[in-house]
């Protein structure tokens, strides 16, 4: 057997904490989701003038990139490169944003956000995991 870590509920909070921090101080609106390894939802927060939307995509790319165990953005990369067959893969984030959490070498869950440009967005989600020190 082995031993591995998982995010526990004041982690998630710390993540959530920080990634906020991090949109207030540029003024976005977001929504900012944390999800497990299984790309199960811990978190959601949709911050005061995120776009309804938002509580929609931010989950999904959360979810792209635990179980795809990389950042969402690869995805977009990917089909945006004219690998359009993609877009029939069983993923819905697969938009710049959302980026695994990774402690020792494992994928332990990972964060999505949206509501800025993207690039804002990965922004964010990596303040979000900055807080956990990994």
């Amino acid at each position: 057997m082995k031993t591995r870590s998982f995010l526990t509920g004041q982690d998630v909070r710390a993540i959530a904490q920080a990634a906020e921090a991090e949109a207030a101080a540029h003024g976005w609106a977001v929504t900012v989701a944390v999800v497990d390894d299984g790309g199960h939802l811990l978190w959601l927060q949709r911050l005061d003038g995120a776009a309804p939307i938002s509580a929609q995509i931010a989950p999904a790319k959360a979810r792209t990139a635990a179980l795809g165990r990389r950042e969402s953005k690869g995805y977009e990369d990917v089909i945006n490169q004219g690998r359009t067959a993609f877009l029939s893969a069983p993923l819905e984030g697969m938009l710049e944003g959302g980026l695994p959490i990774v402690v020792d070498g494992h994928c332990v869950g990972a964060v999505g956000v949206s509501g800025v440009k993207s690039s804002e967005d990965a922004q964010i989600a990596r303040a979000g995991i900055a807080a956990l020190g990994v």
